[in-house]
């Protein structure tokens, strides 16, 4: 059975405020601000289906974030893909900026800070399932977040028409199917991640991922230092500069710079 959420009853200068609340209570808790308050409006219809929850989101212009303050305070562990339909959007989350336009898809993970920004009108499609079930499937996670997944063409265009069709059958369909049809949702997503070049990047070695380790704490423990660049970064461990850029490539989607520059962001969050 499905669940209408919508700004339309409530008062205009009201309706952000009563927006936030029904993202907060429909997936994680969140901040949002929005261009054009005097003007906002939007609606989610809900769905739940064993082991996934999809919803439909229309909505205006709006910037919604995941804060660290947040994630602190929060016990939920979930992995949530939009799925636009209208409009475009920019989904971040560890150092990565996936823009999504119609059909195409993103992942991202509640356990981490993120951002998602819309500079217009848009409606997208929201799939929410359990942290440890995407885990189970796909390994290194945090390396597919926030990244693009096209839906011009294979497993995306797959996954893309599979929940465009599930969206408008999902409220028909016969108790006895609808774990069979999560369970099929769920492996064309895997197969769309496992898609992506992070997933089938090469697992670094032991000595590798140490290595790639002690850069980040030493990165994270200096955040504040202004004084604080990717050189010197490699001086105070003792490695040339190239060296540190080639044990990231080995390990990372992401150049150590875009690294620090991601945790200083979020830091400021």
């Amino acid at each position: 059975m499905s669940h209408l959420l919508s700004t339309d009853a409530i008062a205009p200068r009201d309706r952000l405020a009563y927006w936030t609340d029904m993202i907060c209570t429909t997936y994680v808790q969140l901040e949002c601000d929005a261009p054009d308050g005097e003007h906002f409006g939007g609606s989610i219809q809900s769905h739940h289906l064993p082991g996934l929850d999809l919803s439909v989101v229309r909505s205006c212009a709006q910037r919604v974030v995941r804060t660290p303050r947040f994630i602190s305070r929060a016990t939920d562990d979930c992995f949530i893909v939009s799925l636009q339909t209208k409009g475009h959007g920019v989904i971040s989350q560890d150092g990565r900026d996936a823009a999504v336009a119609p059909g195409d898809f993103a992942l991202y993970d509640s356990t981490r800070p993120y951002t998602l920004q819309f500079s217009e009108d848009f409606e997208e499609i929201v799939l929410k399932l359990r942290g440890e079930q995407l885990r189970a499937l796909v390994a290194r996670t945090e390396q597919l977040t926030a990244t693009t997944v096209s839906g011009r063409s294979g497993a995306g265009h797959l996954m893309a028409a599979m929940v465009t069709t599930l969206r408008g059958e999902v409220d028909s369909l016969p108790t006895a199917s609808a774990a069979a049809v999560a369970s099929g949702v769920i492996s064309v997503l895997v197969a769309g991640l496992q898609s992506l070049p992070a997933c089938s990047r090469a697992e670094p070695s032991a000595m590798g991922a140490y290595h790639v380790a002690r850069i980040k704490r030493h990165i994270d423990g200096r955040l504040r230092d202004p004084a604080l660049t990717i050189a010197s970064v490699a001086t105070d461990l003792g490695m040339s500069s190239g060296h540190l850029h080639r044990l990231f490539s080995k390990a990372e989607p992401q150049s150590p710079s875009h690294y620090l520059w991601g945790q200083r962001l979020h830091g400021a969050s």
